[in-house]
């Protein structure tokens, strides 16, 4: 590849890129409800439900560094952020499949581990491993997964579907996973430059296991049904809170305020920002893996979550010619710019 090629997609990104490449596609098949552009591709079934695919991959020293990532804790988090992808769009995941890209020199006890990772995943999220693929990498270990799930046709959540006024809505905290990388990484140039030197883990914790082991919002699927809610779009946030308000904004042709006071950011990752030299409300924008579910309501259902512990009201959908603001404290409003996670 030349160097004015890479340049070209750098330029573009992970999401340019597939514009250009299956933009040009189109569903030809009655089955296909719904394809590329959204969390997963919705297919029709039997009855009143629909069957969800989507597909990711983890690539050594692009997603991973083996320096730190345990492979039960990498075979775990292969399955998380895909079964996210289920869950981002209302469903049930059920089924997976794992293809390996493996060096012939990997020891075979270390693709045990990776398996048993898979495995705890597996009967964590209660699904199915059915089958995949492996073969040789010359370039480290590639570990791609495939997920299907169900949903019913009338409870899908896609990204589009936001309109003017709706609440913009989180689960769970944003920013800590980064955080939880800034930590490794330091700890691990800080070996690199001396051996005999411990890394310094602890009280980082949960910070850590964010990044390394984190987990897909099953729980907040069955806070829905208990509920009797449906968001209006929906989206899980992998490459940053940010990223994905944009995310929704192109689907559901809105825009979108957030107010950073209202951004869910525990005491531990404002502490460990300042510790780093880091502005924690940038963290919580642009830092990516939280696997948390940021989605819309309507305005009926601000009872439902105005005093819920499991969520944070972080914004309204507004006119699409207003562009997505960031307010501040003092009700400064500025463009939000997404700086999250990089593939190429």
């Amino acid at each position: 590849m030349s160097e004015n090629t890479k340049n070209e997609i750098e330029s573009i990104g992970e999401f340019g890129l597939i514009d250009e490449l299956t933009g040009e596609f189109e569903l030809a098949n009655d089955s296909s409800i719904k394809g590329i552009g959204d969390d997963c591709a919705v297919i029709s079934s039997d009855g009143d439900h629909c069957k969800l695919l989507s597909a990711d991959m983890l690539v050594e020293g692009v997603h991973f560094n083996l320096s730190y990532m345990p492979l039960k804790s990498l075979g775990f988090k292969a399955v998380s952020v895909n079964v996210s992808d289920v869950y981002a769009m209302n469903g049930k995941p059920e089924q997976i499949t794992v293809s390996l890209g493996v060096s012939s020199k990997f020891p075979v006890e270390a693709l045990k581990e990776l398996y048993a990772g898979i495995k705890a995943a597996c009967e964590y999220y209660s699904v199915d491993l059915i089958g995949g693929d492996t073969t040789s990498s010359y370039s480290g270990l590639i570990v791609s997964i495939s997920v299907i799930g169900v949903a019913k046709k009338d409870k899908i959540a896609y990204r589009g579907g936001a309109k003017e006024n709706d609440l913009l809505i989180v689960s769970g905290d944003i920013g800590s996973s980064y955080l939880g990388l800034q930590i490794l990484e330091r700890e691990k140039g800080v070996f690199n430059a001396n051996p005999n030197i411990q890394p310094k883990l602890d009280g980082y914790d949960e910070l850590i296991k964010r990044q390394l082991q984190p987990m897909a919002r099953k729980d907040v699927i069955s806070m829905f049904q208990e509920m009797s809610f449906k968001p209006t779009s929906m989206i899980d946030i992998s490459d940053g809170l940010a990223s994905e308000i944009m995310h929704l904004a192109k689907s559901s042709e809105c825009s979108f305020s957030i107010y950073s006071d209202k951004l869910p950011i525990t005491e531990k990752s404002i502490l460990t920002s300042e510790e780093l030299g880091l502005d924690p409300f940038v963290c919580a924008l642009n830092g990516g893996e939280d696997y948390e579910l940021l989605f819309s309501a309507d305005q009926k259902d601000f009872e439902k979550f105005k005093n819920n512990p499991n969520f944070s009201i972080i914004g309204f959908a507004t006119d699409k010619s207003n562009g997505n603001l960031l307010i501040d404290k003092n009700d400064s409003a500025v463009t939000l710019d997404a700086q999250g996670w990089r593939h190429f």
